[in-house]
């Protein structure tokens, strides 16, 4: 079974959601798809069963929040 899933995270700007797209889109491989659409990160996530698409998904979330803490020091 093939399990999909996309999530959308708003930024106040575009330089800022380009910065954090930068700092996360290296760890994509074939797990993740995103891209960037204005200030808007569009991330499609699929797994082989819903336990491992909590577990991307926990992951790619922990990757976002520290990429947007160091984007938000500077």
């Amino acid at each position: 079974m093939k399990v999909d899933c996309i999530i959308e995270m708003r930024y106040n700007d575009k330089k800022t959601a380009e910065n954090i797209l930068k700092s996360v889109k290296v760890d994509d491989y074939n797990f993740v798809d995103s891209q960037l659409k204005d200030n808007i990160i569009v991330a499609q996530i699929s797994a082989g069963s819903i336990p491992s698409l909590l577990h991307t998904l926990d992951d790619y979330l922990s990757c976002l929040s520290i990429a947007e803490k160091i984007v938000n020091k500077h």
